[in-house]
């Protein structure tokens, strides 16, 4: 009766204890941190493909999800220390001529902001040689480590484009300073198309008042040359005073 008790505790204990251990046992080794997107063609986290000329770099990028993986792809530097993973936090990075691109994206407009802030004390902080080259854009906080060169290191991050919708869960912080932005540049561009059709007008005009200038002179030469004689008397007999006038023949004389 014994055995046949401890078989049917042993046998519960396998059927719904076990798969409980497993699933237990698999939440605790697996990883804290996923990728938010991956594509669905060949599962490539989508932050990957958003790197500049993704088609040559992405074979050597590197994708991080956590603080031990960026000091591995980047050493430590007192700049990561600002970059928090939790949330979704997830970076890329990747070897360029200009130096070592990284890109991180976090998951709200709030946390890049927050991270923004803390990025910009720390390079404040701390001098940088070389350089290090930083911008947010959009979600994405992204540096180019390791590059001397600015022009070139602001054209590889010139080519990084942010593709995602920024929603604030609250107030825009940035609605103001992006309304008064447009209208700077309506006012501008308003203003630069009225010069352009002012000075358009006014150059128009000369040109085409040269050219009927110049029509209309050559075609007064033309006539003037086709005459025999110029006479200011309107065609009455004058005095040859300049010896422009013809000589009047006898045979139109009056007879006597």
């Amino acid at each position: 009766m014994r055995k046949f008790r401890f078989l049917v505790v042993l046998t519960l204990f396998c059927v719904y204890l076990l798969p409980v251990l497993s699933v237990f046992a698999q939440e605790n080794t697996a990883p804290q941190n996923k990728s938010q997107e991956y594509t669905e063609k060949d599962g490539i986290p989508v932050l990957t493909q958003h790197l500049p000329d993704y088609e040559n770099v992405g074979n050597r990028a590197t994708y991080i999800l956590n603080p031990e993986d960026l000091r591995n792809a980047l050493g430590t530097r007192p700049v990561l220390e600002a970059i928090d993973f939790t949330g979704g936090t997830e970076a890329v990075t990747a070897e360029y001529p200009q130096g070592k691109l990284l890109i991180v994206e976090y998951t709200t407009p709030q946390f890049s902001v927050e991270a923004d802030t803390r990025i910009k004390q720390k390079l404040a902080e701390t001098a940088q040689n070389p350089p290090i080259f930083y911008r947010r854009i959009g979600n994405y906080n992204a540096f180019v480590f390791d590059g001397n060169d600015e022009a070139g290191a602001n054209a590889l991050l010139d080519q990084i484009k942010y593709e995602k919708e920024v929603r604030w869960l609250g107030e825009d912080p940035f609605a103001l300073h992006r309304a008064e932005r447009d209208f700077v540049v309506q006012t501008a561009d308003l203003f630069m198309a009225t010069l352009s059709i002012i000075f358009g007008g006014i150059g128009f005009s000369i040109v085409t008042g040269l050219i009927v200038g110049i029509v209309f002179f050559y075609v007064r030469e033309q006539k003037r040359s086709q005459m025999e004689a110029f006479s200011d008397a309107g065609g009455m007999t004058r005095l040859n005073l300049d010896g422009f006038t013809p000589e009047i023949l006898p045979d139109r004389l009056l007879d006597k």
